[in-house]
């Protein structure tokens, strides 16, 4: 299939986003807005790198893609409305691989009723995928990593480690594993926390961090960012029922450290908990709360069998 092909076939018919005035089809996208601020995040994905087509198929790496974006734009508080895609393809793809990948975006976007509205295909020697993607937030209700205050709750949505003990059964490190579907599916499609993080929306401050690199990394970053400190407790950190089948030491290392689960990591004053927990019951997610803000300098600190240790920032590497 030629490049102009291609596009054709990729190409909407409508447009779900009143503010898209132009889409595929010219020298670049039009779009207007006038009444929030405008929010952008981009992610690349390479072959061998970040996923492989024995591990998942092409269709998954599409959804996942979108995915990792839409989690991006959750943790600031805002609403995803397009995106572009830009894709370097081997000449031992097949057409209709290639029309599988965007199905996979396209299946999660008609669900958040995202547009396509722009991008670009290349021939190469490597796949490469990469997604910029566009959501709207309200002028004061940006989330920023820096807004953790002394006090704070610390909380987390759903369960972490799953995404991480899904790619090692896929990569046959484990064996015997009970409800090992279950694990996989965590790893090939998450699930943005977007309808959970936009009703928040009545809160005032709330700070926000995807969990895609591991919450070791995620909490950091707030820390460093917020000049503050977090603590964390172990036995308060939620893993999934059958989390336990794994040796100890490989439990620790994806809950804390594993990565791409995508869950929200998040600080919130006392006042305001309360709040959160009724978001995530409207949502239908589950959230933890799960350590304490304090005064720092940036670190982050695990309670863990009577004993305080510093958490390292360690997690997924591109």
């Amino acid at each position: 299939m030629k490049e102009f092909d291609f596009i054709k076939s990729i190409k909407q018919s409508t447009y779900s986003q009143p503010s898209v005035i132009k889409g595929v089809g010219d020298d670049a996208a039009v779009f207007r807005q006038g009444h929030a601020d405008i929010v952008t995040a981009v992610d690349t994905f390479v072959e061998g790198v970040h996923f492989t087509k024995e591990t998942m198929g092409v269709y998954d790496v599409g959804y996942r893609a979108l995915a990792a974006n839409i989690s991006d734009i959750a943790a600031m508080g805002a609403t995803p409305v397009m995106y572009l895609v830009s894709v370097v393809f081997p000449n031992t793809w097949t057409a209709q691989e290639r029309l599988h990948l965007m199905n996979g975006m396209k299946e999660l976007a008609q669900a958040y009723r995202m547009d396509m509205i722009g991008g670009d295909t290349v021939a190469g020697d490597t796949f490469v995928l990469s997604v910029t993607i566009i959501g709207y937030v309200h002028a004061s209700k940006v989330r920023y990593r820096s807004t953790a205050q002394e006090n704070d709750v610390v909380f987390v949505t759903g369960t972490l480690g799953d995404a991480a003990a899904g790619l090692s059964i896929l990569l046959n490190e484990v064996d015997g594993i009970k409800y090992d579907k279950y694990f996989i599916h965590r790893h090939i499609r998450p699930t943005p926390r977007i309808t959970f993080a936009e009703a928040l929306h009545t809160i005032d401050r709330v700070t926000l961090n995807d969990v895609s690199d591991g919450i070791a990394s995620e909490a950091t970053e707030i820390a460093q960012a917020s000049h503050v400190d977090i603590y964390l407790s172990d036995e308060k950190v939620p893993v999934s029922r059958h989390y336990n089948q794994f040796p100890p030491s490989q439990q620790y290392n994806w809950k804390y450290f594993g990565g791409e689960d995508f869950e929200m990591l998040g600080t919130v004053a006392r006042r305001d908990w309360e709040t959160v927990q009724l978001a995530a019951k409207i949502t239908g997610v589950d959230v933890t709360e799960i350590g304490t803000v304090t005064s720092g300098s940036g670190k982050v600190y695990l309670e863990q069998n009577g004993s305080t240790k510093p958490l390292p920032k360690k997690g997924y590497q591109h």
